[in-house]
């Protein structure tokens, strides 16, 4: 693929991309920045894509190890240390939230909430999070667009009140 192919194929997800960047950084600023950052990681490695890969998910991947890797930085600079603590006996705790029990027992917890949807609303939702278009997705299930919308609207919904307590 060339480098004007690869360009056009990077413009034509750029929707795909602002909707995973929101549901990362549930911020539109922070969505922007994440976009932009993945463009320009994508574009300076794209001697790296092999034309085999599905495209769109090579490129959400990048995104995504983006968004953990800052996530882990602000983590590191926001963590204080208490100059009378012994360092060097430090007990180190993990803090990110994925790699940890805790952190792997959250992740199942959403995940087995979005399972426990109706078929109706986790199909559409799933196929949403994946980085689908609302497009493709109406297209696929053959559904009204509005239909499409306003099962993902109603899946959010419904996983707001069951994880209520993991905001």
């Amino acid at each position: 693929m060339n480098t004007l192919q690869f360009q056009k194929k990077l413009m034509s997800i750029q929707e795909n991309m602002m909707n995973f960047a929101l549901m990362l950084t549930a911020n539109r600023d922070d969505a922007e920045d994440l976009m932009q950052d993945t463009t320009l990681k994508v574009l300076d490695n794209q001697e790296k894509f092999v034309d085999n890969v599905n495209f769109k998910g090579w490129v959400l991947t990048v995104m995504r190890n983006i968004f953990i890797n800052n996530y882990h930085k602000v983590v590191r600079t926001q963590t204080l240390v208490d100059q009378g603590v012994d360092l060097y006996n430090l007990e180190v705790v993990n803090e990110s939230g994925f790699d940890s029990p805790d952190g792997s027992f959250q992740i199942q917890e959403i995940t087995k909430v979005i399972e426990s949807l109706n078929d109706d609303l986790k199909i559409p939702f799933s196929m949403y999070i994946s980085g689908y278009k609302y497009s493709e997705i109406a297209e696929k299930l053959g559904l009204p667009l509005g239909t499409v919308k306003s099962r993902i609207f109603f899946a959010r919904q419904e996983l707001q009140k069951k994880l209520k307590d993991y905001r």
